[in-house]
């Protein structure tokens, strides 16, 4: 039996090892779409400046592979202001930055990420440090893969999602990856892309816990 049907084993001192080899996948992806990605973030990263003003960048400490925290990179789409809050962070986003969080070119950065090794392209999203002492057991095992910038939740609803129904996706993804499965997720977000019909953008409440899960919606 592997680690996962291993109840009492602690889930972020195992890595799970996918059935191909996901990580050179990466890379090649990633290097045959740098000209694409590359210059896509030299454009829009031209207009946040003048549009939006400096920084142009929004880093931020999220938890990868074991819960080890890691810079994640993004094009700005906020003003300055208390982060954190839902309704605060919709009256932040600019007009520019609202149109890169519709289309997800905000995210173009994230290449980067993946190609440095702190990201996959499908894999479950990262979330915040501050939640990782909300989890229970079950679900701290998303951290046993690098997170990634698409995933099962992303595709199936994204932040539209209550938290249970994107745990539960983000822990079925980790015990059942396969090459197909990482196919059909990529292929379903171009597609969902394409037809502007990705979602998950939403602004979402703060996970508070598994106690507050019913209550966040």
């Amino acid at each position: 039996m592997n680690g996962c049907s291993q109840p009492n084993d602690f889930p972020t001192t195992t890595v799970k090892r996918p059935p191909y080899p996901k990580r050179l996948m990466d890379v090649t992806i990633c290097v045959l779409l740098l000209p694409l990605w590359g210059a896509g973030i030299l454009i829009l990263g031209m207009l946040c400046l003048v549009l939006q003003g400096r920084p142009v960048f929004f880093a931020q400490q999220r938890p990868g592979l074991l819960g080890r925290p890691f810079t994640m990179y993004k094009l700005r789409t906020m003003r300055s202001g208390i982060p954190g809050v839902p309704d605060q962070e919709a009256a932040r986003t600019t007009g520019f930055g609202r149109l890169l969080r519709r289309t997800h070119l905000d995210e173009l950065p994230e290449f980067w990420n993946i190609l440095r090794g702190d990201m996959s392209l499908v894999g479950p999203r990262p979330l915040l440090m501050e939640y990782l002492p909300l989890y229970d057991e079950r679900q701290m095992r998303r951290h046993r893969m690098r997170p990634g910038l698409t995933g099962l939740a992303q595709v199936s609803g994204g932040n539209s999602l209550s938290w249970k129904t994107t745990f539960a996706l983000d822990l079925a993804y980790v015990e059942t990856v396969c090459f197909i499965l990482d196919s059909r997720i990529l292929c379903r977000t171009i597609s969902l892309l394409f037809k502007g019909k990705v979602r998950g953008r939403e602004f979402r409440h703060p996970f508070q816990g598994n106690a507050g899960q019913d209550r966040e919606r």
